[in-house]
């Protein structure tokens, strides 16, 4: 087992190592963020995609 030093007494060396270490994977998370589509907006591919489906023949017989 190593001995614990803390990261100011640690050589540039072992910094350099210890920083790509920390760099090296994001693991399960994804680097690049996101947020949430707004439910009331006003989304053209979705217009599209019912389009494409069928779907507007549905709603319009729901709506009539």
């Amino acid at each position: 087992m190593e001995k614990f030093v803390p990261y100011e007494k640690m050589s540039k060396r072992k910094q350099r190592e210890f920083n790509q270490k920390q760099r090296r994977d994001w693991g399960l998370t994804n680097p690049a963020t996101r947020k949430e589509k707004n439910a009331k907006a006003y989304d053209r591919k979705k217009l599209r995609s019912m389009d494409r489906k069928g779907q507007w023949d549905e709603a319009f017989l729901f709506f009539v």
